[in-house]
């Protein structure tokens, strides 16, 4: 407790991290306060009582993003997934058009243009997404809009668009002016305020609903704590590289000579994959406007997070964006140069391009089981509501909303421990520094 205590007299002496921790827990809270603003011209009451439809399912899942905005109908109520829609789109247009590849090249000024285009897509994106969500989950429900017209359809369009250019822009200012990334900590605020009630919910199925009684409850619990503990290994795991340096003799000095390691995360892409295929996911139901309408077979499979079929596509993206993200995070090649450079080889591997193939090769090996892990992990909200848990609680006990937890909570944490170190503060922690995922790319290039 002392040891606590003194961490945190710490954190509060230094003046720019004190700034930056003030400053986001002040956007966070605005966020907060408009998940509670309802759109213009909705009863709020009417909605609650046709609402419940919204906690089910895919929609649910959505919900629980937008801490609850979703089904409040709030002008938050698309949250931040349309720009995390965006972002992917315009990446993969990064590696497959030139004119993007050479932006990216051009260093800051092209990384603005990107962030641009990433802004606007987010804004057409955003407008398809409100009018579907105004159709199937607003102005189906009688009594919730007293007065539909023209004018109210327009208006509510807007307001759900700059509703989510204003979280984009939180997010964004959180990452600039703030502490940790803004768009995980907007994602995360959300899943933890939706928290106590999936809890609550478990808790009277288990207790009060004579559904295995208290013990069931404490060994779910058990098993969440198991998750929890998986999810924290999973993130911090690395397979580590010998590196040899050659000595060198500058005037009665010797350097060089040592033996390091450069770490590779088995879980490189950190808890971006899955965000990545969640938001994926949504185009489907999006594009034929959210509608209730079960007869078919693409609605039934795919407005069903809890299904074979929707758990195997999502598992695939997935695999298939841990791959993709990991490429994009760490450079073999620059890694190889830097090696080189410091004068630092691998035993048994030739500097330059077969030092590049090395590091590439044993990247794939370790990001295999990391992604399939990473499935996993998202397929076990599907598996664990056949043994009873309850829907809204199924979300949390594991899946995408641990892993999001327990990664963003770690970046957090790791950026706060840098500034401490930096001031030459003890750490957050006495047996080593904690590991946060933001900081990947960084650690793998700068190791040696």
């Amino acid at each position: 407790m002392k040891k606590f205590i003194e961490t945190i007299s710490n954190i509060w002496k230094i003046e720019e991290l004190r700034q930056r921790i003030l400053l986001t827990l002040g956007f966070l809270l605005i966020f907060r306060l408009g998940t509670y603003v309802v759109l213009p011209g909705v009863d709020p009451e009417e909605l609650d009582k046709a609402s419940t439809g919204a906690q089910e399912g895919l929609l649910g899942l959505i919900d629980i993003f937008a801490g609850g905005a979703f089904s409040r109908a709030s002008v938050f109520a698309l949250g931040i997934m349309p720009y995390i829609s965006a972002s992917i789109i315009l990446q993969l247009l990064t590696m497959a058009l030139p004119y993007f590849q050479r932006l990216q090249r051009d260093g800051e000024s092209g990384r603005k243009k990107i962030n641009q285009y990433t802004r606007y897509l987010t804004v057409v994106i955003t407008a398809m997404q409100a009018t579907a969500y105004l159709s199937s989950q607003v102005v189906t429900k009688p009594g919730v809009v007293p007065g539909i017209d023209t004018m109210w359809w327009i208006q509510s369009v807007l307001v759900l668009v700059s509703g989510t250019v204003f979280v984009m822009w939180i997010g964004e200012k959180i990452t600039d002016k703030g502490i940790g990334n803004g768009i995980s900590l907007i994602i995360m605020i959300g899943i933890i305020a939706r928290l106590p009630f999936a809890f609550g919910a478990e808790l009277d199925s288990r207790y009060n609903q004579d559904n295995g009684g208290l013990i069931m409850f404490l060994v779910e619990m058990a098993v969440l704590l198991a998750v929890v503990i998986f999810c924290i290994l999973m993130v911090q795991g690395t397979r580590r590289i010998p590196v040899h340096f050659a000595k060198r003799i500058v005037g009665n000095k010797q350097y060089g000579g040592n033996r390091n390691f450069i770490p590779l995360k088995v879980n490189a892409a950190g808890v971006m994959p899955i965000i990545f295929a969640q938001a994926i996911m949504l185009i489907p139901i999006t594009l034929v406007g959210f509608t209730t309408d079960q007869s078919s077979w693409f609605m039934r499979e795919f407005s069903n997070n809890y299904g074979l079929t929707y758990n195997i596509v999502e598992g695939l993206l997935i695999v298939v964006f841990t791959y993709f993200y990991t490429a994009i995070t760490i450079n073999p090649t620059m890694m190889a140069d830097e090696l080189k450079r410091n004068e630092g080889f691998i035993p048994g591997v030739k500097p330059g391009k077969k030092t590049a193939e090395y590091i590439d090769q044993i990247m794939s090996r370790i990001t295999l089981p990391g992604s399939l892990m990473l499935a996993f992990i998202a397929a076990l909200p599907a598996i664990v509501i056949n043994f009873g848990v309850n829907n809204e609680f199924a979300q949390f006990y594991g899946g995408t909303s641990i892993l999001i937890l327990v990664g963003v909570v770690l970046d957090t944490l790791q950026q706060i421990e840098s500034y401490l170190l930096m001031r030459h503060y003890d750490g957050l922690m006495k047996s080593g520094r904690i590991k946060g995922r933001s900081s990947v790319g960084m650690t793998a290039n700068a190791a040696y």
